[in-house]
């Protein structure tokens, strides 16, 4: 069972969207997602610095644009489809599109309005992210819940990352755990904690009218690991999931559980394949961080066939 996934926000990197613009049809298809989730698309995956294309509302819609297109492009060259979809906080839009849920512009309208609700929310307190490495977990998580801080993405691997007041993450940092290293991440705000409540009350709304289908494929959900096989939950999932953690650490579990065989991270690629290896030894991957990747990827998903 060769199954794709997709990245969260802080994957994305200058210019990394060049070389997928050589691709036909790409420009004109990147150009109509800009429509759609209100942002110059082209300009931001090919000019703009690191600085500008971490602006929430910029990344989100450009890391799911960007694993869209590099799905289409593995699931043309490899002329198979692969048997399972998850994605990773905003990479849950990517994978509903993929598993065809809802349509990718219904997937790009909505991540425009996701990413946009959730920088306005992060505007209304000074709140942050911080990446905790290594450690016991059960110690971690005690430090967290007497810093009133959140443990925001269970990233699996041995990585934690809390979220919460600015104030609290920086006695975190004061305060690491024996054999634990914290990293404050250059995020706007603490995604994936009860901060984020207004910004579900808009995607709600927004996802209210979109037509939605029963997954393609095999589909799992950041909130437990579990499957979904309903079109509508997956799509209330998704929208609860913009104030609740990220369970990656259990997709991970319910992968190896499933018998998966195989891995495919969509661009822009790298971080998961990378979780994937320590905490799944053994299960092969291949990360599509450009269309050089493709026939790698397409190996994988089709047994050395395409």
């Amino acid at each position: 069972m060769i199954i794709a996934v997709f990245p969260g926000q802080g994957s994305q990197t200058p210019g990394f969207l060049t070389p997928w613009l050589e691709i036909d049809g790409v420009r004109e298809r990147l150009e109509r997602f800009s429509e759609l989730s209100e942002v110059d698309l082209v300009a931001a995956g090919t000019e703009w610095d690191a600085d500008a294309i971490r602006d929430t509302k910029v990344a989100q819609p450009l890391i799911v644009a960007a694993s869209l297109l590099s799905f289409d492009a593995l699931v043309s060259a490899a002329g198979a489809r692969p048997a399972g979809v998850a994605g990773h906080s905003v990479g849950e839009i990517a994978a509903l599109a993929a598993a065809g849920v809802f349509s990718a512009e219904d997937g790009m309208r909505l991540v425009g309005i996701r990413g946009r609700a959730m920088a306005e929310a992060a505007a209304i307190e000074q709140t942050g992210m911080s990446a905790v490495l290594g450690g016991d977990e059960q110690v971690v998580l005690d430090l967290l819940a007497e810093l009133d801080l959140t443990p925001a993405n269970h990233n699996g691997g041995g990585q934690i990352v809390a979220a919460g007041a600015l104030p609290s993450l920086a006695r975190l940092g004061e305060q690491a755990p024996r054999g634990t290293r914290v990293i404050p991440l250059q995020v706007a705000g603490a995604f994936h904690t009860h901060y984020m409540a207004p910004a579900v009350d808009t995607l709600r709304a927004a996802a209210a009218d979109v037509a939605v289908a029963a997954p393609a494929a095999t589909l799992w959900t950041n909130r437990d690991g579990s499957t979904v096989d309903d079109g509508r939950s997956a799509v209330d999932l998704l929208v609860a999931q913009v104030a609740s953690p990220v369970r990656w650490d259990l997709c991970m579990q319910s992968f190896a559980g499933a018998g998966v065989t195989g891995i495919v991270e969509l661009a822009p690629a790298g971080t998961l394949t990378g979780l994937a290896k320590r905490a799944l030894r053994g299960i092969p991957t291949v990360a599509v961080k450009s269309p050089e990747d493709l026939e790698a990827a397409a190996a994988l998903l089709t047994g050395g066939d395409a």
